[in-house]
Parts: C-alpha cells; sequence; structure tokens
C-alpha cells in the first residue's frame, strides 16, 4: 500500500468515525465528495498536492495561523495528548473543521485560562465524561482564584507604597516596622528590635547556609607549602592560582586515582 492510499484510508476512517459519534450521516457527504475531487487531483498530478485550498481541510501551518500560533505549537500540544494525531495526505497532516475548532478549544483552554496541559486535555479530547472534565475545570478555576487574590493584595499593598513620601524609605519611613510587622514573619514575634527578634530565632536544618562556612570569609587560609600527592615542596605564585601539585606528572597521577573505575581494582 503506498503512502498517498494509506492517507486516504487514514482520512476516511476519520470521517465515518465523526458522523458515527454526531449521529449525522449527512455531515460527511462533504467530506466524502471533498475526498474524491482531491483524490483525482491527486492522481492528475502524480500524488503531489499543490494546495490546501480545498474545504475538507488546512495544513498545519493554516490551522496554527488561524489562532495565532506556529506550527510547533501545535506539534507540542499533540504530543501532550490535548490533541489528537489528525488525518495525513502525503504524510502532511490535515486539519478539518472539527479538529480546527478543537484547536481553539485548545487555545481557550491552555492560553485563555492557563490550564496545565494534562488538565486540558480532559476538555479538548473528547473522550472524558462531563463531570470528569467540568471537575477539572473547576479545580483550576479555584487555583487561578488564589492567584487573583494575592495579586489583589500585592496590587494594594504597591498604591499603599506609591503614598510614601520619604526618599529613603529604610531610613525616614516612621511606618516601615508597622508595615514588616503586618506583612512579614516578623510579625509573628514579640521583640521591638529586629536584632533581638533574629537572635531568637534556630536556624532551619535543611536550609543550606550560605553564608556560614568553619573559617571568617574574610580570613583566606594560607596555602600550604606541600604538594598534595607527593608532600614535595611548592613554590606559590605571588599572583593568580594556588598551586597545589609540584608537577604535572603528579597532577595527572591525582587524576588518575579520582577517575579509576573500582573493577581496575579488583585481583
Amino acid at each position: 500500500m503506498s503512502g498517498d492510499e494509506h492517507g486516504w484510508i487514514e482520512l476516511l476512517v476519520y470521517v465515518t468515525s465523526s458522523c458515527r459519534l454526531t449521529g449525522d450521516s449527512d455531515l460527511g457527504m462533504p467530506y466524502l465528495t471533498g475526498i474524491l475531487g482531491l483524490q483525482d487531483d491527486l492522481m492528475s498530478t502524480g500524488g503531489v498536492l499543490d494546495d490546501m485550498s480545498d474545504p475538507i481541510g488546512v495544513s498545519i501551518g493554516q490551522a496554527a495561523a488561524l489562532y495565532g500560533l506556529v506550527p510547533s505549537t501545535l506539534r507540542w500540544w499533540e504530543a501532550a495528548g490535548v490533541l489528537p494525531e489528525p488525518p495525513r495526505i502525503n504524510g502532511r497532516r490535515v486539519y478539518p473543521e472539527t479538529e480546527l475548532r478543537r484547536i481553539g478549544l485548545a487555545y481557550l483552554c491552555c492560553v485563555v485560562g492557563g490550564m496545565p496541559l494534562d488538565r486540558a486535555a480532559l476538555v479538548t479530547t473528547g473522550t472524558h465524561p462531563n463531570q470528569e472534565w467540568r471537575s477539572a475545570v473547576r479545580e483550576h478555576a479555584g487555583v487561578v482564584q488564589a492567584r487573583i487574590a494575592r495579586l489583589r493584595s500585592a496590587l494594594g499593598y504597591l498604591a499603599h507604597l506609591t503614598l510614601c513620601p520619604d526618599d529613603n524609605v529604610v531610613r525616614d519611613c516612621e511606618h516601615l516596622d508597622e508595615e514588616l510587622s503586618a506583612h512579614t514573619p516578623r510579625g509573628l514575634l514579640t521583640e521591638e528590635n529586629l536584632v533581638m527578634a533574629a537572635r531568637t530565632l534556630p536556624l532551619t536544618p535543611t536550609r543550606p547556609r550560605r553564608d556560614e562556612t568553619t573559617h571568617d570569609r574574610d580570613e583566606i587560609p594560607a596555602a600550604s607549602d606541600r604538594c598534595t600527592v607527593c608532600a614535595g615542596a611548592l613554590v606559590q605564585p605571588t599572583r593568580g592560582r594556588r598551586r597545589i601539585y609540584c608537577s604535572s606528572a603528579c597532577r595527572q597521577v591525582r587524576y588518575r586515582t579520582a577517575t579509576r573505575h573500582p573493577a581496575e581494582d579488583l585481583p
């Protein structure tokens, strides 16, 4: 079977399935008529589809441009399960009216509604019960409501901050302490002084201690005057990187030791 014949079979199966799902046997007639006409055109042109002007469908570029997208977005949605793989003619995707509507619904869910792809797929594929996909929509609507609440709070505070007349807010604003107590975790502490409040808090064990090391950051330990491999004497340069090997041979020994496979040590 040639690639063209395989593409026509895919398209015929798609149209037949559409008619069966909708219960309208007349729905497929324009598509079938278009298929036969397009098939005649292909046969007359040696199997080459010159354009996608036929009413049966459009190319992936035209389908994407209809909603201001790029073809890679449709391929991405297809890979994520938001869109089914469309029928192909001559190896090229063909998007009929139904699939263009599906792309529009995907746009509404993913772009307008901001739904995650896996949740949007519940809506767009048409294979999930109404209750299931509506539940997914309501769940995401709750997420959006929480974001709106946070954004409204942020907007309110920013509007309040614009009323401050001081040039140096840290130094001059007499309301800064009140704002810190009202809007930050500092408000959970009773100490009036920020330094004292900070000292009452234990360090979180899981928090990386980025600015606390075994030695003071301003006190760099003196460089060793011995090679780390052979313990030979080292002469440190006055500028640049400190030396830890006395020769390239010692450097190579250390490299081989570090990269040796455990199996090499077996008898």
